[in-house]
């Protein structure tokens, strides 16, 4: 049988004497972070969206998006603008909470003109005829450094009258 090299004791290090206590340390350990784990495939840390809707007689808007995120993840909305009445003018304003500490990578179909509305990004879509609907998609991604919770509210107009508005909260976790 080979010694016993030096600096080590059977008893220490093979039988583990004085040493029992740290097993259960290791679980309670390994356990916390199953725990957050199995939180995040439960969705407690965002990513899967969810729908938005509102009605008025001119007009019906979804937004499907999510509203729990994680910094640096990459995400889509979807804007789904249903005319029930003629929109001559269809204008979609999101609320700052949109693109503050977030990167906007592409916009689905391309507006045709983009403003600001005291503060407010304001996408033209240009005539929805009665009956039809008009999708717009955007594809984000949360900065790295972007943590909290904002507000992400959403406007659609026809010109200057406001037809729809719906709130939401965002929150970003680290």
């Amino acid at each position: 049988m080979a010694d016993v090299p030096d600096g080590l004791t059977l008893r220490r290090h093979r039988d583990l004497v004085g040493r029992e206590s740290r097993p259960w340390a290791r679980w309670i350990l390994l356990s916390a972070v199953g725990a957050l784990l199995v939180a995040g495939l439960g969705n407690a840390f965002g990513q899967r969206p969810t729908t938005h809707a509102a009605a008025s007689p001119p007009a019906s808007l979804k937004v499907y998006s999510p509203e729990r995120l994680r910094s640096g993840l990459f995400f889509e909305s979807r804007f789904t603008i249903t005319a029930h009445e003629d929109i001559a003018d269809a204008t979609i304003v999101l609320g700052p909470g949109w693109l503050e500490g977030m990167t906007l990578n592409t916009l689905v179909p391309g507006p045709v003109g983009e403003a600001s509305r005291d503060g407010r990004i304001a996408f033209e879509l240009g005539h929805v005829p009665a009956g039809d609907t008009h999708l717009l998609f955007l594809h984000f991604q949360v900065n790295p450094t972007n943590v909290g919770r904002r507000a992400q509210d959403v406007d659609l107009y026809d010109g200057e009258r406001q037809l729809v508005h719906i709130d939401r909260t965002v929150t970003i976790f680290p």
